[in-house]
């Protein structure tokens, strides 16, 4: 018996912009554009989709951006943007989806370019199921909220229908490579139990 083989994987070409933070997905980033080659990049993806890979890459950490095969970033759709008289420019992002980088292009643009797939979840619970875990968390969420003596202005929508982990991130400032760490898990549940146990630790 043959068994069927797997889905080829969906490879594209995607604009590379290195920072030293993270962007979740469903995440406002405001940036901004001064470096001549980011310039050149922004005005390309105007001209196209609105879009590129926004990738965790600490300089002082790490040293020179690489374009490293594996990486995992997440893709950024510009929404607002406005030119600064200087030509730099003031944009804010939203986080769509992640990728990982299968390898880089060497092209004629002054700024980075991978070859990128989708990275998505591998492992997923009945709808039921995962609806109730995510209330646990947003309950959580809440119970921190009420010992604040001043709650936040913006505070994302959470809905226990849809996903809900990386909209509980965006509320928690800390390190970006805690975040780099939950946007690399590939399993919601995994990402709501480290989301919880920062929780704790602030009601503690």
């Amino acid at each position: 018996m043959t068994m069927p083989a797997d889905p080829p994987e969906t490879r594209y070409r995607l604009p590379l912009f290195p920072l030293p933070v993270v962007l979740l997905p469903g995440a406002p980033l405001p940036l901004h554009i001064f470096e001549p080659r980011y310039r050149e990049m922004l005005e390309d993806c105007l001209d196209s989709d609105r879009r590129f890979g926004l990738i965790y890459h600490d300089r002082d950490r790490r040293g020179p951006f690489l374009c490293e095969e594996g990486s995992i970033g997440c893709i950024a759709e510009i929404g607002e943007h406005r030119e600064l008289s200087d030509g730099r420019a003031l944009i804010v992002v939203t986080g769509v989806e992640r990728f990982r980088i299968v390898d880089g292009i060497e092209s004629d643009s002054q700024y980075f370019e991978g070859l990128v797939t989708p990275y998505g979840d591998t492992t997923e619970l009945p709808d039921e199921l995962l609806a109730s875990r995510r209330r646990e968390s947003i309950e959580l969420f809440h119970h921190v909220l009420d010992t604040l003596s001043e709650r936040p202005d913006q505070l994302p929508e959470l809905q226990p229908d849809r996903e809900t982990s990386f909209l509980l991130a965006q509320t928690i400032g800390v390190d970006p490579s805690w975040h780099q760490r939950l946007l690399e898990l590939r399993d919601e549940q995994a990402r709501l139990t480290e989301l919880d146990r920062v929780f704790r630790a602030a009601l503690d």
